[in-house]
């Protein structure tokens, strides 16, 4: 005697908070240790805005929203590159989640979505200022993505204006610190129904360092990538270093500006609160980098497209790393200083 089973209905995923997050594990083959380090990425900058002292409840919940805030934008501004290039990445990356077929745009948008309003619901648990960064910040990421970068003709646009998305990071950890719980009042500026951003010229140094290291940290990173795009930019008007100066001039400038972060990393320990330990393991790390954008200045014409691809991973590796660097040096310092 046979028994029939029956089958019961497989039960649906209907929950809208849940279903980004499943797309997203797999979405794009991103590597744990990259997951993790934007963690420690974005924790490391409020810290290093509040300095070597003990951390309250505030402060460890500004960190925490910080977190959280960079985290969704970050997802949300990847998305929005993903759905404004999907042209482009027909081409330069056939196996990406639009131009594969996995996902459509519209679908793809409203995670964007979903994603964008965690950004805007953390940032204005910290402070207006963050709120109105995240604003600007959002703006500027959808019109430079869908329109600027496609229309405006000066040579290198896209590379030159692509890493202020990534300073965008550095000014909200700084503001989120100087509009909550400064540590200095050396200056203080007031905005009638906004609140007071105090500070110091310590700390305002501090930050500028940290930006200009990330500018041409990641513009580095940018141009390497770019020379693998470059014929896929250049079919749909982008204007990069490679499609604007040449494969070859890019890889140059792409190690000229990696040279130029390093300096910056070099000043930023002499200017800033940061400890040798920073130095030592970022001086490591700058000599064993600088290994890849000079294999890819003598690559030769046929290779250099799949090698920026790789040399652009390496520079975004030590990108990303150094803010790493940062969040160890800062952790120990405060174990130190304050057991």
């Amino acid at each position: 005697m046979k028994y029939q089973v029956e089958k019961l209905p497989i039960k649906k995923e209907n929950s809208i908070i849940k279903k980004p997050f499943v797309f997203i594990s797999k979405w794009r083959s991103l590597p744990v240790y990259e997951l993790i380090s934007y963690v420690f990425m974005f924790a490391s900058v409020p810290m290093l805005a509040y300095g070597i002292q003990p951390y309250n409840f505030e402060i460890i919940r500004i960190i925490i929203l910080t977190i959280l805030t960079m985290y969704s934008g970050f997802f949300a501004t990847l998305i929005w590159n993903d759905i404004s290039d999907a042209d482009i990445d027909a081409i330069a990356h056939p196996d990406r989640p639009i131009p594969s077929g996995r996902i459509n745009s519209k679908k793809f948008f409203r995670i964007a979505l979903i994603f964008s309003l965690f950004n805007f619901i953390f940032a204005i648990l910290i402070s207006i200022w963050c709120f109105i960064l995240v604003g600007v910040t959002a703006l500027f990421v959808a019109f430079h993505n869908k329109y600027l970068k496609r229309i405006i003709k000066l040579p290198a646009y896209s590379e030159i204006f692509g890493p202020f998305q990534w300073i965008a990071i550095v000014l909200f950890g700084f503001l989120a610190i100087l509009t909550v719980a400064p540590t200095n009042s050396e200056i203080s500026i007031n905005f009638p129904f906004f609140g007071n951003i105090i500070t110091s010229y310590k700390v305002i140094n501090q930050m500028i360092l940290l930006i200009l290291f990330t500018y041409f940290a990641d513009t580095s990173h940018d141009i390497a990538e770019g020379i693998h795009d470059a014929e896929a930019d250049l079919a749909h008007g982008v204007k990069t270093y490679a499609t604007t100066f040449g494969k070859e001039k890019a890889a140059k400038i792409s190690l000229i500006m990696f040279v130029i972060s390093g300096i910056f990393g070099i000043i930023m320990f002499l200017e800033s609160i940061l400890s040798p330990i920073f130095l030592c393991i970022f001086l490591l790390f700058f000599l064993y980098t600088i290994f890849y954008p000079l294999k890819l200045l003598k690559s030769k014409k046929e290779k250099i497209e799949k090698q920026g691809f790789i040399v652009g991973r390496k520079l975004y590796d030590y990108f990303l790393f150094t803010f790493d660097i940062l969040f160890i040096d800062l952790i120990i310092q405060n174990f130190i200083f304050n057991i």
